[in-house]
């Protein structure tokens, strides 16, 4: 492992800390911390800071928008990184997704299934994605119906470019711990009702800095931290 340079030191104490508190969830839920990854989520921050994260042994880094993933990609070019969308995606997008993402967590709709696809057979490339489901009321928060899942299910067999791994959300922003983690408990239930159709979806990316342990708690299988790794954002970079 490459030491991280002074000025992102505090990278490794919060890396550090968040999986201490990650692996502590796990135990608290009586699962084996083994069980759940972290995707560190680098959105609005430079690749600088992503090549010091990737000092500490990391790889993947989940992006909100794909113009972020176009400029990192070509600052950090040769340098092994595996770029992870996990924003809503419009499907003008689709070609530099194919052409830079290793995975897409927010696939919800048929049309964007078909642009990537296209957009993948032309590269000649494959790549792993989640369908994104929405679970909570808020009309701010994007994701396919989840009563609309098993047939979702089913068209996206004629995408071969597209390796359904798993399901994503984003829980209710909410006060009440019930309230978000009714939220991740849907989610799961999803998966394991598709599993009874045939369909094999291990991942379950879900939870987040604020709400991690209760996404742990229902069967997460990867949960997407940001603001307890790198720190604030600079919103005026959003």
């Amino acid at each position: 492992m490459t030491d991280v340079s002074s000025d992102y030191a505090y990278l490794a104490a919060n890396w550090a800390s968040v999986r201490e508190r990650v692996d502590a969830a796990c135990r608290a839920a009586g699962r084996d911390p083994s069980e759940v990854s972290v995707l560190p989520v680098s959105k609005t921050f430079g690749p600088e800071v992503v090549r010091a994260a990737m000092a500490l042994g990391l790889k993947r880094f989940g992006e909100n928008k794909v113009q972020e993933v176009r400029g990192k990609a070509e600052a950090l070019a040769g340098e092994g990184v595996e770029w992870v969308v996990i924003g809503h995606l419009q499907t003008n997008k689709a070609k530099d997704v194919a052409r830079l993402a290793s995975e897409v967590q927010s696939l919800d709709r048929i049309e964007l299934a078909d642009a990537l696809h296209k957009r993948l057979q032309a590269e000649g490339r494959a790549i792993d994605v989640l369908i994104e489901v929405k679970t909570s009321p808020e009309e701010s928060k994007h994701g396919l119906p989840a009563d609309q899942l098993p047939a979702f299910l089913d068209a996206l067999r004629a995408y071969g470019t597209l390796r359904v791994r798993g399901l994503m959300t984003l829980a209710v922003q909410s006060d009440d711990p019930r309230a978000v983690r009714a939220c991740f408990r849907q989610l799961r239930e999803l998966r394991d009702a598709a599993k009874a159709q045939g369909y094999e979806l291990p991942r379950l990316s879900m939870g987040m800095s604020g709400d991690f342990p209760l996404a742990i708690a229902e069967g997460a299988t990867e949960v997407r931290i940001g603001t307890a790794i790198f720190g604030r954002r600079d919103v005026t970079h959003v």
